[in-house]
């Protein structure tokens, strides 16, 4: 037992040197896990940020002029004044993202009761920003008329009072979600890639053949290359998110940071077996990493972390099941996020640890097969 673990020790050392000397590898991990993390944050956004908007003024009215100065940065930047005519000239070029047209005796209309319709055209190329925006305008000029008509009319014609309430984000800021989002992405992408990585390297330097004539089984290999390459990320992924997210950037952790580094070292046990199998199938290092985007973006994009489950088909919720990066996700946002513990995220950790016995398994046949061949 201990010449085992010796084996497997020495090996993982061995895999460190040569990572090491991957020029390639070592700045694909650090470009990932600093600016990688820290470039989305900052500058991407799933909400209003100075959007353009344009105003079809054919009222001229103090309604219409309340409405116009409502519009302001930083959701907005300030109104262009369009004619009727301009409209879609002004939408075919790109002009403005927004072009809101008040009618004629708009306010007018209001005040004796009638419920004249304003005209609010969206620019839906810009997806983001049209699909919020809509509802940002809708709040924003239901409020200024609101505020014209009286507070008692109001009431009368709004029954019921919604209050919303966001738990988690309250002022829904983006960069929160998408630093935290980027790690998590980046470590499945990255512990598949090097492990993947680590047998094609092998096989082209000719050094698979000194690990043949080597007194190994091919489970002490396996095992090495999950241990070194899985620490390298594990340390990587800890001090983004110590310096990048909470340093850098600023952003609150809600959970604790030691138990995410204990499920990610249990997700780091299936998703490198995942690479090694990979690597087992590409020939060289263009086929391995065909095969590993291809894997890589139907788990990232199917686990939960840019689509809910929820709304996916019943079929698709049940079969991502199988996948650890669905497990991967949901205790990484409940814990990052949520603050919750672990007797919350503990059904997430066993079924990676188990669906990572299965990966393993199933890696170490193929493994054994290209080690005999």
């Amino acid at each position: 037992m201990f010449q085992h673990l010796s084996n497997i020790f020495r090996l993982g050392i061995k895999e460190l040197y040569s990572l090491r000397h991957d020029a390639m590898l070592v700045f694909l991990i650090v470009y990932s896990f600093t600016y990688g993390v820290y470039t989305p944050a900052k500058n991407a956004s799933f909400g209003m940020i100075n959007a353009s908007v344009g105003i079809v003024d054919e009222d001229r009215s103090q309604l219409s002029l309340r409405i116009r100065d409502a519009l302001r940065q930083p959701f907005f930047l300030a109104p262009g004044a369009l004619e009727v005519q301009e409209i879609d000239r002004a939408m075919d070029t790109s002009s403005f993202t927004f072009v809101v047209d008040i009618p004629a005796h708009f306010e007018a209309d209001i005040k004796r009761g009638r419920q004249p319709e304003l005209q609010i055209i969206a620019d839906a190329t810009a997806m983001t920003q049209a699909g919020a925006g809509t509802g940002y305008l809708s709040s924003i000029i239901g409020r200024e008329v609101a505020d014209a008509v009286g507070a008692t009319q109001s009431d009368a014609q709004q029954p019921v009072n919604l209050v919303t309430r966001a738990k988690f984000n309250p002022n829904l800021e983006s960069s929160s979600f998408m630093a935290v989002m980027q790690i998590i992405n980046n470590i499945t992408m990255l512990a598949m890639f090097l492990t993947g990585a680590a047998i094609i390297r092998e096989r082209e330097h000719g050094t698979i053949e000194h690990l043949l004539v080597m007194p190994l089984t091919p489970t002490e290999v396996m095992l090495a290359k999950a241990w070194a390459n899985g620490l390298v990320i594990v340390v990587a992924a800890t001090l983004s998110l110590q310096v990048i997210v909470q340093g850098i950037l600023e952003l609150p952790i809600a959970g604790s940071v030691p138990l995410f580094v204990g499920g990610v070292v249990i997700y780091l046990f299936s998703i490198t077996a995942l690479g090694i199998f990979l690597g087992t199938l590409g020939r060289s290092m263009p086929q391995f990493a065909l095969l590993a985007f291809t894997v890589n973006i139907v788990m990232n994009l199917l686990s939960g972390g840019n689509t809910p489950l929820d709304s996916m088909p019943p079929a698709m919720q049940a079969l991502m099941q199988l996948s650890p990066a669905t497990h991967f996700v949901s205790f990484s946002q409940a814990i990052l996020y949520r603050g919750a513990g672990l007797d919350v995220v503990w059904t997430d950790f066993a079924a990676s640890a188990a669906l990572g016995a299965l990966f393993f398994l199933g890696a170490l046949s193929r493994f054994r097969k290209t080690m005999a061949d």
